[in-house]
């Protein structure tokens, strides 16, 4: 059991990035193309936070085209390169899954100042 903690702390990113429900990020990913890599920026609101540990990750909805796009992402994962946070939201829930029904202003999140 300890030589599994051992694994799973070497393993997880230092400076991991600090997003909380509501925030709307910018979460750059490492593509890979042939032999090449390239990053891609992939923008929208953090509706879900799931897990812990090594196996944490957030889900990131955004509207494309009238298209709603969900993509989780693991915190730990070296895909990830980095997570901009835009602004930051103010909820009051743990998980902002009544946002994939509302179309349009009704889906927005308000902005906590700070």
């Amino acid at each position: 059991m300890d030589a599994l903690k051992l694994i799973s702390d070497s393993s997880l990113k230092k400076d991991a990035p600090a997003v909380n429900i509501g925030d709307t990020v910018k979460v750059h990913v490492k593509i890979k193309e042939g032999e090449k890599y390239r990053i891609q920026v992939f923008e929208g609101t953090v509706i879900a936070k799931k897990h812990g540990g090594i196996n944490e990750t957030f889900t990131v909805r955004r509207v494309a085209h009238g298209c709603g796009i969900e993509r989780v992402f693991p915190v730990h994962s070296p895909v990830v390169d980095k997570v901009e946070v835009v602004r930051s939201g103010k909820v009051r829930r743990s998980k902002l899954y009544y946002l994939r029904d509302r179309v349009g202003k009704a889906a927005k999140v308000k902005e906590q100042i700070r």
